[in-house]
């Protein structure tokens, strides 16, 4: 089994998709108006319309409802996404911290208030978890 994405549903995927192209420096790859991905080499992050829900199953998701989960990104330096999302990002929860598990990361809330953590491994154990 390989675990490929997570799909954020939101009322706005323009909105959304231009956060995390804008945070990430990834382009999106659009699939119609209602659905578009945002791959890396590990995993994709879906955003999709609430038009889409039904598909699914009526009511199984709502949009800006999120208080368990946290988007999470490896970046080379999160002082350097801190500072070039400074000004764009409308509320940070955590300014660059070192972790007590070796990384150093930073919180912050995209528009519809989802969690995000962008984090750069420091300590030795941490670099050496996620060396590639």
């Amino acid at each position: 089994m390989d675990f490929v994405s997570i799909r954020v549903i939101t009322g706005d995927v323009a909105r959304l998709v231009d956060f995390y192209e804008r945070a990430t420096g990834a382009r999106a790859r659009w699939f119609g108006e209602d659905f578009a991905e945002l791959r890396t080499a590990s995993a994709t992050l879906a955003i999709g319309s609430t038009r889409t829900v039904p598909l699914f199953a009526p009511g199984a998701a709502r949009p800006a409802a999120n208080h368990s989960v946290i988007i999470e990104f490896l970046v080379e330096d999160v002082d350097g996404v801190h500072r070039n999302l400074a000004g764009f990002v409308e509320e940070f929860v955590q300014e660059p911290t070192t972790m007590p598990w070796g990384n150093r990361s930073l919180l912050l809330r995209d528009p519809d208030g989802n969690l995000v953590n962008f984090f750069t491994p420091v300590t030795p154990a941490a670099i050496e978890k996620f060396a590639r």
